[in-house]
């Protein structure tokens, strides 16, 4: 049986989750998103949540490698890691830790009504969601334990955390008016 946890609420980073992708040459595509989470901001719900998570980690590790999951050697790659690591991206810092999600089949995406969401303009990076993960541990190319990526619910929207911008903001309505006359030798008009 496989045993599935729901997360703590998260901020969307690097998404790949309506079209899978392969990271590198080779690989098998996969559908993934990079949780960021913020502990200082947990609720009582949101501490219990994690802890469910930590728990499935450890008990994957201890059946696996007879060890939880910090005993574990540097080697080994975990599914918990600091913010700081990447903190030269936006989102990512000091007090955050992140994990990354992936499955081959693509995750069920719904919003706070629980409606459908379909395309990447409505679930992109920035915007607030939670998952359902599992958890399995490999020992093929390197070993570790990772997060398996069943389902995401976004919540709330945020602020972009890639270059993207909203076209009204890029543009005011500052055109000169001489391009906007009718031109009687204009080709295309």
């Amino acid at each position: 049986m496989v045993l599935k946890v729901q997360t703590p609420i998260f901020r969307v980073s690097f998404p790949t989750v309506f079209e899978a992708k392969a990271m590198e040459e080779g690989q098998t595509p996969k559908f993934s998103v990079c949780a960021i989470f913020d502990p200082s901001k947990f609720t009582a719900k949101d501490k219990e949540l994690w802890k469910g998570m930590q728990t499935l980690a450890d008990n994957v590790s201890l059946e696996r490698f007879k060890k939880k999951l910090n005993d574990l050697p540097g080697n080994f790659k975990k599914p918990f890691r600091d913010g700081a690591e990447k903190s030269d991206l936006a989102g990512f810092g000091e007090g955050k830790i992140f994990s990354n999600f992936s499955s081959k089949m693509r995750p069920g995406i719904i919003g706070l009504d629980r409606t459908p969401i379909l395309t990447p303009d409505d679930f992109y990076p920035g915007c607030y969601a939670r998952a359902t993960i599992t958890c399995y541990a490999y020992d093929n190319k390197g070993k570790g334990v990772a997060f398996g990526l069943q389902n995401l619910q976004k919540l709330k929207d945020g602020d972009r955390l890639d270059s993207r911008t909203d076209a009204a903001d890029d543009f005011g309505d500052d055109v000169d008016d001489k391009w906007l006359e009718e031109d009687e030798t204009d080709p295309l008009s």
